[in-house]
């Protein structure tokens, strides 16, 4: 059954792009690359973390295994570090995660 949507309703919908243009800029300006970044340490910070937690791995365990300090971990758990792939690879592996890269 198809559901009809009430357009009245919709056009009170807020744009979530207008939203993000308000408060942080548009695409492509520093404060909304700022954004965009803080955004993706955090979606990342919370893979490594939730996993790590799955595995039942304290943050001292990864930073042993990985060679880093605890503090390091902590950091990055909590989206503070702005990684380099590598580190992010590093850590990715030893929680077994897979990444695949797809090039465009």
């Amino acid at each position: 059954m198809a559901r009809i949507f009430d357009p009245e309703k919709l056009a009170k919908l807020h744009d979530t792009g207008a939203i993000l243009d308000r408060k942080y800029g548009e695409r492509g300006t520093a404060t909304r690359s700022a954004f965009e970044e803080k955004a993706y340490s955090a979606y990342y910070a919370e893979i490594l973390r939730d996993r790590r937690k799955e595995l039942k791995m304290t943050q001292q365990q990864l930073a042993n295994n990985v060679g880093k300090k605890r503090t390091y971990i902590a950091n990055v758990e909590r989206g503070c570090i702005d990684m380099q792939i590598s580190s992010f690879t590093i850590l990715a592996q030893a929680l077994g995660i897979r990444l695949n890269f797809s090039y465009v």
